[in-house]
């Protein structure tokens, strides 16, 4: 699975490390991403997801529901990428 936020979309950049002589090299910016278990009450079961800090700030201020409706219609992720547990 890639390094992708499935709510929010977020990915790795690209930019470069910049020395004191100003040399530049490649690198990339990592996006904060974690796995997280949440309770989906709509369809009263878990559901785990990749999602990073700013994932889990917007379900924290618009709902779990909300933010799975939206980064679905965004493109972001599918229905059928949500791992459900204990299935």
């Amino acid at each position: 699975m890639s390094k992708i936020c499935q709510i929010t979309g977020k990915k790795a950049q690209r930019g470069c490390n910049v020395s004191h002589s100003k040399h530049h090299t490649k690198r990339s910016f990592d996006v904060n991403l974690f796995s997280k278990k949440f309770f989906y009450v709509e369809e009263n079961c878990w559901i785990s997801l990749k999602i990073s800090a700013a994932g889990l700030r917007l379900i924290n201020k618009v709902g779990l529901d909300a933010a799975l409706k939206q980064a679905v219609s965004k493109g972001y992720c599918d229905w059928k990428d949500i791992k459900v547990l204990g299935e």
